[in-house]
């Protein structure tokens, strides 16, 4: 079985704490660099056959939308937490928007999840 690929986009360009977190859990992170990378999200998505897409900003929205609008990725967004990004991976969410957490426990969380949810 491969391993889960999990794209990472922050609108300031951070995700590297979510990556470790990501690699930790036995994950495959893909940090997309540079301001305003939560809007490649689903781009880089479908370039990699990503798993999952994570997408970062003050709302948590924008990227997350604009991965529905262009590939019609099931989406959640707005959310603070990494629960509720549980709850919304387990109902089947592929990208996911949050607000600014460039954390490892949320990159090693959802990895784990993720591949919880693959072996079903």
């Amino acid at each position: 079985m491969t391993k889960v690929k999990i794209v990472i986009g922050d609108r300031l360009g951070k995700g590297q704490n979510i990556a470790k977190g990501v690699e930790a859990a036995g994950g495959i992170p893909i940090v997309i660099s540079g301001v305003g990378a939560d809007m490649k999200v689903g781009d880089v998505m479908m370039q990699e056959g990503a798993d999952l897409g994570l997408s970062f900003c003050g709302s948590g929205g924008a990227g997350a939308l604009t991965a529905k609008t262009k590939y019609g990725y099931p989406v959640e967004y707005g959310l603070r937490s990494v629960d509720a990004g549980i709850t919304a991976l387990r109902s089947g969410k592929k990208v996911i928007g949050f607000g600014f957490m460039d954390t490892e426990e949320l990159g090693r969380r959802m990895t784990e999840e993720c591949i919880k949810l693959r072996g079903r």
